[in-house]
């Protein structure tokens, strides 16, 4: 049995099928972190940590496998994420102008505008703004988050809201 994106399924961690549940959730990982990381390779080498951390040590049960591919792929990516920004501010230490490249990269795309936006909202926010883009229901957004599901399109509602905001506020300051 495959366990994808119908959280209700039990699966026992005694016996099920690694190749199997890959193949049927690599994808919607995988998309989850091009959300995140946006560059191709960042989020391959994430999604692989993933099913290695799924294969080494899986979950007690897989009541809900969805969400614990795409927590523990969101928290991988946020640790990448920190790492690379920490690793290039150590790099940058020195510099003689006070604006880094990486700042007025930062600031030319606008797709990286919207993912440092994106990192002000809070994780609920964030999460279900994630999901919706890449392609849940809400029942399944529902599953994933705990979030009532009568609430998850008021909550989604003010996700984007919330983003329009922050987004309009920094692109007011780059501007």
């Amino acid at each position: 049995m495959v366990f994808k994106k119908h959280p209700e399924v039990v699966i026992s961690t005694d016996n099920f099928d690694f190749k199997e549940l890959f193949d049927a959730n690599y994808p919607m990982v995988f998309r989850h972190l091009m959300l995140i990381m946006g560059e191709r390779a960042a989020a391959e080498d994430l999604a692989q940590e993933t099913f290695i951390k799924l294969y080494e040590k899986p979950p007690k049960e897989f009541t809900n496998l969805t969400g614990w591919l795409i927590r523990v792929s969101t928290n991988l990516a946020y640790n990448y994420l920190r790492g690379e920004k920490n690793r290039k501010k150590r790099e940058s230490v020195g510099e003689p102008t006070g604006e880094s490249f990486e700042e007025d990269f930062l600031r030319s795309s606008e797709a990286l505008e919207a993912r440092r936006a994106l990192e002000l909202l809070d994780e609920k926010h964030r999460t279900c703004l994630i999901l919706k883009f890449s392609g849940f229901s809400y029942d399944e957004i529902a599953g994933i988050t705990g979030i009532n599901k009568k609430s998850v399109g008021k909550t989604l509602a003010r996700a984007q809201e919330k983003f329009r905001r922050v987004y309009e506020r920094k692109r007011e300051h780059v501007l």
